[in-house]
């Protein structure tokens, strides 16, 4: 594989720390700050907003500029957004900052993902995706764990700090190792902005936005109350969790990897068999939360079916808007946060009506399988996996196209 995806690895391990070490240094920051837990919340709620719309604004400013240039310009604006972050005298400040931060995540990995599915052969693109989505998996598996402790040793400061040195690292990385001029580059849409936002015509991207909704959210669902299972159901101690989460984050990083590689194989068959494993484990563990052997099993399966279906379902939008795959893409990136909130949102209400504690994960299970029904619709609709492929324009450059790896 091509150096320049491991530069875009290591631009999204720096993004996913700067997303979810937050979680674990709250308790400082508040104090820090003299404001409420639940204020201070609201810096995790804030970064999933700018997210989604970063997403969209950002790649859509970004549609004509060369796709390294446009990485790099992103790179100097998690910088700045970080380096806000470790210097803010207050909580607005410190809100500033990750809300700059915020605004390259999807863009990042909205034009990366084209970048990175360009750079190899069109039977390895899955695979490739695995590869930068991969820096997003190991800050969830070390990354996280080391910055809160490093936060709670020195500061909070410091782990934000640390993440800005990683953002300079990440951009030095893509200014030499990323191609000057990729496919990408070579595809990009001759109708500009106007171009990009003629793919939403297409009802096969709307469903493949759609089966990320609700395929990745099922699984963040269950996620986001997972401490109140691991200690209220399974009875861990409260001090073991981190630790556990490293179960699910180390499942996170392989099924990635085995998750790009069988999608590349066969893409609608891949996403098929994982999101009916994913929901068959949702299941399972539900029913077996209360036994400890199951529940570490099944914190391993449910990060590896989960993040199995990331790169077949970036790919699948990326295929069916591959005249302009550039904004499709980010709009994809933003659709895993709203997945993300939505599985949060159903998750609550579940807790909110006293269903108990493995109620969210019950929730995630349903999510995941209205995901099941909406790829099904999609995969037989003209267009689909499993129809005919759709006939391309004449002309009309594709996602499918060689391109050099120089």
């Amino acid at each position: 594989m091509p150096l320049a995806l491991y530069a875009l690895a290591i631009g999204g391990f720096a993004i996913g720390l700067t997303e979810f070490v937050i979680m674990g240094l709250l308790p400082e920051v508040a104090a820090d700050f003299a404001v409420s837990e639940t204020a201070a919340g609201y810096l995790i709620s804030g970064y999933a907003l700018s997210v989604a719309l970063g997403a969209i604004a950002l790649t859509a400013m970004l549609t004509r500029v060369d796709r390294k240039k446009a990485l790099l310009g992103l790179m100097v604006l998690f910088i700045a957004g970080n380096l806000l972050s470790a210097l803010a005298p207050d909580y607005t400040t410190m809100m500033i900052g990750r809300i700059v931060a915020a605004l390259c995540h999807g863009a990042f990995f909205g034009i990366g993902a084209v970048v990175a599915a360009q750079l190899v052969a069109p039977n390895k693109r899955a695979a490739a995706l695995s590869i930068m989505f991969a820096g997003l998996t190991i800050a969830n598996v070390m990354g996280v764990p080391l910055g809160t402790l490093l936060g709670q040793a020195a500061g909070w400061r410091s782990t934000f700090w640390a993440i800005t040195l990683m953002g300079v690292l990440s951009f030095a990385a893509i200014a030499l190792l990323v191609p000057a001029r990729t496919g990408a580059d070579a595809a990009r849409n001759p109708d500009g902005l106007r171009g990009e936002f003629r793919v939403f015509r297409s009802p096969q991207v709307w469903l493949s936005i759609g089966i990320t909704v609700l395929g990745y959210g099922g699984m963040f669902g269950a996620f986001t109350y997972i401490a109140f299972t691991l200690t209220e159901v399974s009875g861990f101690v409260a001090a073991s969790v981190p630790w556990l989460l490293m179960l699910f984050g180390a499942g996170l990083f392989v099924g990635n990897i085995i998750g790009g590689r069988l999608a590349d194989k066969s893409l609608g068959l891949t996403l098929l068999v994982l999101l009916v494993a994913l929901t068959a484990v949702l299941a399972v563990f539900a029913l077996t939360a209360g036994n400890q052997a199951m529940t570490l099993l099944s914190l391993v399966l449910m990060g590896g079916f989960g993040f199995a279906t990331v790169p077949g379902l970036q790919m699948r939008v990326m295929a069916h808007a591959a005249e302009a795959p550039t904004l499709a893409s980010s709009a994809n990136i933003a659709a895993f946060n709203v997945g993300n909130a939505l599985g949060a949102w159903v998750g609550g209400l579940t807790l909110a009506a006293g269903l108990g504690f493995t109620s969210p994960i019950w929730a995630g299970a349903v999510v995941t399988v209205g995901g099941l029904a909406v790829l099904l619709v999609a995969a037989f609709a003209p267009g689909g996996e499993f129809r005919r492929p759709a006939r391309t324009p004449r002309g009309t450059p594709t996602l499918t196209t060689p391109v050099p790896t120089h």
